[in-house]
């Protein structure tokens, strides 16, 4: 964290940004899923939209490209009833030279009220976050290899809504570690809610050298990693942020960890399989498990929607 106060909330301790899962209450995370709950219900109506954030408008400021996220932040925003605004970076004055902070700059002076923001630079949000107005807000959606916090809050309601009570599960978070914003994003949210344990699963060249000083046990096999779990977690393999030779191939990768209809018998009988997505489909996870029963990959990404209305709503109801 930057400073010695949260940057994600104010002197009350309510939240006015959300640039990471880490440093978040469990009190906090909590408040966050349950409002998500109230969202839920909207995309069952005839009329999908709630006036929560109507006169406020949410900018998708995209230094990355990501369709899901951004869509599923452009419907949340939508059905908030905010006016939504999304840039073409590639061709904006940011691809010509202009500082982040100037673009932020005149992007404020268009009355912006929420910036949701994806940037290949870890930290990008949290520098914006310091230099707007207060009445300002700023959601990470995804910065570098460090936080995917709304990825990591749908994942945690998605394993609520099926699993209701975090302090008896066994979670194993498997694949490109070492890349996985997501990962991280999850680690911090799962321990913080009290999960019994967390497992990193990967090939020793993608796990991080930090991960057991965040609480988590670090496995080297698919089959140690995923036996008995009530909850897995695929990450995609990240090919375009690898440097050098970190794997002999995906093909090598994929028989050693990824995950089939077989492998899966490991875990418990009644155990959830997630993926943010977007899926390698007989890389990472064999289409069988991906379209096989015990699969929550697509509720994941209608929770996904709900959560990210909370996200919003929460931030814009509070003043620096």
């Amino acid at each position: 964290m930057l400073g010695r106060r949260n940057p994600q909330l104010n002197k009350h301790g309510e939240l006015i940004h959300l640039l990471s899962t880490e440093g978040l209450s469990k009190d906090m995370l909590t408040h966050i899923l349950d409002t998500a709950d109230q969202f839920v219900s909207v995309s069952d109506r005839e009329v999908k939209k709630v006036p929560l954030l109507r006169g406020k408008s949410v900018f998708n400021l995209f230094f990355e490209n990501s369709t899901r996220t951004r869509t599923t932040f452009d419907i949340a925003a939508t059905r908030l009833s905010a006016d939504v605004i999304n840039l073409d970076i590639a061709r904006s004055s940011a691809s010509k030279g202009e500082s982040l902070l100037d673009t932020i700059a005149n992007l404020s002076a268009m009355a912006a009220d929420i910036f949701v923001v994806r940037h290949s630079e870890s930290g990008a949000p949290y520098l914006i976050a310091r230099h707007v107005a207060p009445h300002v807000h700023v959601v990470n959606a995804g910065d570098g290899r460090h936080a995917h916090p709304t990825q990591g809050l749908l994942d945690m309601y998605t394993i609520r809504h099926y699993k209701k009570d975090f302090s008896n599960l066994t979670v194993a978070i498997v694949g490109d570690v070492l890349h996985s914003r997501v990962a991280r994003s999850d680690i911090h949210a799962l321990t913080t809610l009290g999960c019994a344990e967390v497992r990193v699963v990967g090939p020793r060249t993608l796990v991080p050298g930090d991960m057991a000083a965040m609480g988590v046990r670090v496995c080297n096999t698919l089959e140690e990693g995923i036996k008995d779990c009530d909850v897995v977690i695929m990450l995609r393999l990240q090919n375009e942020r690898m440097n050098g030779a970190l794997l002999p191939s995906s093909q090598e990768y994929s028989k050693s960890f990824g995950l089939t209809p077989e492998k899966l018998l490991l875990a418990k009988s009644d155990a959830i399989v997630m993926h943010p997505g977007p899926i390698n489909r007989g890389v990472e996870i064999d289409s069988a498990v991906v379209d096989g029963l015990q699969s929550v990959i697509l509720p994941q990404v209608t929770f996904g929607i709900a959560v990210r209305m909370a996200v919003m709503g929460i931030v814009a109801g509070n003043e620096a």
